[in-house]
């Protein structure tokens, strides 16, 4: 075995992927407390067609303690990924992270100034096919009234 460890020529980019649309995958959702101690959502996806440095991108939604603007804004941006990922909540309904899970969707991403960083950030949620009885990530029978 070779102790060796190299970097390698996409590891040195730091040329991010141009803003637009790309599939994705959701491969992780979950409830977090940020940093002020609110509870969120925090999602991990998965970009298709991008280089491997950047494939991973995240994106939370703070379900408490900010303005009452704020929250309505994360609200209406968890329904629209919510929509994107085939499921229909109505009045009631849990937020279950684990429904998003493996659903593939499509986001629009755009460059953003984080921390003297230029960055991706999601911007929107689409469906990534369109919505039908048999396409993945329609909710299982009984579930978020796919």
């Amino acid at each position: 075995m070779n102790a060796r460890v190299f970097f390698n020529t996409e590891d040195l980019s730091q040329i991010l992927p141009a803003p637009g649309s790309y599939a994705a995958t959701v491969t992780n959702a979950r409830f977090r407390h940020s940093v002020r101690g609110n509870r969120m959502l925090h999602l991990l996806l998965r970009l298709d067609g991008v280089p491997p440095a950047f494939q991973c991108i995240a994106d939370y939604f703070v379900l408490e303690g900010a303005s009452a603007h704020g929250l309505s804004v994360a609200r209406r941006r968890l329904v629209a990924l919510y929509h994107a990922c085939g499921f229909y909540p109505e009045d009631g309904d849990e937020v279950l992270p684990s429904h998003l899970i493996d659903t593939r969707l499509e986001v629009t991403v755009d460059h953003v100034e984080w921390e003297n960083q230029t960055r991706l950030r999601i911007l929107a949620y689409r469906p990534a096919w369109p919505v039908g009885l048999d396409s993945p990530g329609s909710a299982p029978e009984g579930s978020l009234h796919a």
